[in-house]
């Protein structure tokens, strides 16, 4: 299957096949095939994703791109599936390739090599290795350096080797490309769990375990939201496993539109019971003073908030008058590897309601162990990103 898109000079060619140096000449032809209409255009940054199938021969992918398209700034990763315009390789041998013609003063590619210094970008396309020691304040501090504060991208997915590309392949850490001010980005969080109850302060907590919710101790509080008792395990584990919890910090809106989680809220596992303390324990650090929310996967919440954010980003660029209104040029999608088409019920689902909502346009991406998005980490969602033309 190989398959392209082309929208002014964001160029993309995809494919799969069991050799990916032939993965990447059908890629291949079907750029050189659009940019035969567009004889101005030079790529200048090209962001490349390969199937974790891929991982041990990326070094000789990354060299082969260098030869084809001399020049050129290479920045992408691994994962167990990859994001295309409609499309969705998930478990299968492929990969993805975007080329643009942005202009060099306006990107930087970034890595534990190539440090990102304070005020050298605007927003920043980031990939990072899940295992990396203190991921999440990495992160922030990431954040801080860009004149926005905000970060798009998720962590290297893999059943071995997790592989980062930043003008080399890298292994561990954080890298991506920054973008200049002049680069149109609009960006929006679509999350894929439902709130079952309301929301709580949290009130008292030690680490990862939530002792009491709005002065309450919050086991039994969760148990009522569940409608099970422990003394029942049978009916009771399943729909423990099923449970998990929205962590919003305080003085965010835990809730959006329609009573569905809002942007801020990060979800996160819950991954034991203190049965002694009547607590729950999840797997972050949580602080008195946060709002949490227990939750659930819900498929058709999913689809009708991803649906939302696209809805958003298109009105964000419809603009107030004629003039004013901005084309989306590219865009990259980052999803979690519990989305897909297995979680909204049909092969290439998810992505075909992108392109149903955003048009045909030029989109890459990938399937994350975890979504980063702000300076936050998240999971369970998927981060939209277009790049616009100029306002």
């Amino acid at each position: 299957m190989a398959t392209a898109v082309s929208t002014g000079p964001f160029l993309l060619g995809h494919a799969t096949h069991p050799d990916p140096h032939m993965a990447l000449a059908l890629a291949a032809a079907q750029l050189d095939a659009q940019r035969a209409s567009q004889p101005a255009f030079v790529p200048t940054l090209a962001l490349l994703y390969l199937s974790d199938r891929y991982a041990d021969q990326a070094e000789a992918v990354l060299a082969e791109v260098g030869q084809r398209w001399p020049g050129v700034s290479v920045v992408g990763s691994t994962s167990v599936g990859l994001c295309v315009s409609g499309v969705e390789y998930i478990d299968e041998p492929a990969l993805a390739l975007m080329l643009t013609d942005l202009p060099r003063s306006q990107f930087r590619v970034f890595s534990g090599r190539q440090p990102l210094g304070d005020g050298d970008a605007w927003s920043a396309l980031v990939h990072a290795d899940p295992a990396t020691s203190d991921l999440v304040e990495l992160i922030s501090e990431l954040a801080d350096r860009t004149g926005s504060g905000y970060l798009f991208g998720g962590l290297v997915s893999g059943r071995g080797r997790r592989v980062q590309l930043a003008d080399g392949v890298l292994d561990g850490g954080l890298s991506g490309v920054a973008f200049g001010d002049e680069v149109g980005v609009v960006s929006r969080v679509t999350q894929g769990c439902h709130p079952i109850g309301p929301t709580r302060r949290v009130t008292s907590a030690d680490q990862n375990v939530v002792l009491t919710l709005d002065g309450e101790p919050a086991l039994p509080l969760l148990l009522e939201e569940l409608d099970i008792s422990l003394d029942n395990a049978e009916v009771a584990m399943p729909r423990l496993r099923q449970a998990l919890a929205g962590l919003t910090d305080a003085g965010d809106a835990a809730r959006g539109r329609g009573g569905e989680f809002g942007a801020q809220t990060r979800v996160r596992h819950l991954i034991g019971l203190d049965v002694g303390r009547e607590a729950v324990v999840l797997g972050d650090v949580v602080v008195p003073g946060m709002q949490l929310n227990f939750c659930t996967r819900n498929p058709e919440g999913a689809r009708r908030d991803l649906l939302r954010i696209c809805a958003e980003i298109r009105d964000e660029l419809e603009g107030d008058l004629p003039e004013e209104r901005r084309a989306i040029r590219g865009a990259v999608y980052v999803s979690c590897t519990g989305r897909g088409g297995p979680h909204f019920g049909s092969p290439n689902a998810e992505l075909r309601l992108v392109q149903q909502a955003l048009g045909d346009v030029p989109l890459v991406g990938f399937f994350a162990a975890g979504e980063i998005a702000h300076h936050h980490l998240y999971g369970y969602t998927g981060v939209l990103t277009v790049f616009t033309e100029p306002a």
